[in-house]
């Protein structure tokens, strides 16, 4: 069952815009989830400024980045600086405060190329709050990953299908990447009961899904309160 349909908002990100799904005012969070981007699909060209987010604050949460293409610098107040390419994740929980930038790398500015990711922010519990500031990166071989008859999939963070990622969480949660073929059909880790959660959302980032006899496009969030039932496919 679909309980709701979300359209991303278009919102400036440094002089770069991004989708907002999440918060809207209707759902404010998906389980931690307390915010959802979409950056590009976007084309720079050769010496454009590309991505330029100037350093600034979190206090409280950490942040996820994952890039489907492009690659950006992160660099915080800890002594960080990590690239993130394409199916690799930086993750930085801010705790009790850190300050970060994020740009698209000089080599990158000076190529130009396409840029294609998600970030999301995620909220830590009461007494993981005020937790020192850290950061960590990690690359493809730290995520699990299954690719089998036109589907792939991959666990960014969390724990789902008998898998866990390394990526260090202070809740349970998953954050899973899947690709399909067309025709191809899979299902959301459970949802209530053993093992499951109780708030699950599906992103379209490229392309369309069918879900039941409905179809969703590339730019759309939509949360599934009863998706043990429900398939989705490529149509």
């Amino acid at each position: 069952m679909i309980e709701m349909v979300i359209d991303a908002r278009r919102k400036d990100l440094g002089g770069f815009d991004v989708g907002r799904i999440l918060p809207f005012h209707a759902r404010r969070m998906v389980g931690p989830f307390i915010f959802l981007d979409q950056m590009g699909p976007a084309e720079f060209a050769p010496g454009s400024e590309a991505i330029n987010v100037r350093p600034h604050p979190h206090i409280g949460l950490s942040t996820l980045t994952y890039l489907f293409e492009g690659e950006i610098m992160h660099r915080d107040n800890t002594g960080a600086i990590q690239a993130v390419r394409p199916g690799e994740v930086n993750w930085m929980t801010a705790g009790k405060g850190i300050v970060h930038s994020e740009r698209t790398t000089p080599t990158k500015r000076a190529e130009g190329g396409p840029m294609h990711g998600m970030q999301a922010w995620i909220a830590l519990p009461g007494e993981s709050e005020d937790c020192d500031p850290n950061f960590h990166h990690y690359a493809g071989p730290d995520l699990p990953s299954y690719e089998n008859a036109g589907l792939f999939a991959r666990l960014v963070a969390g724990e789902a299908y008998g898998a866990s990622a390394r990526v260090k969480t202070a809740s349970p949660l998953f954050y899973v990447h899947w690709e399909l073929a067309e025709g191809v059909r899979t299902a959301p880790p459970p949802g209530k009961g053993a093992g499951g959660y109780s708030e699950r959302a599906l992103y379209v980032a490229k392309g369309e899904i069918e879900v039941g006899d409905r179809t969703f496009h590339e730019g759309v969030e939509f949360r599934l309160v009863v998706p043990g039932e429900d398939r989705c496919g490529q149509g």
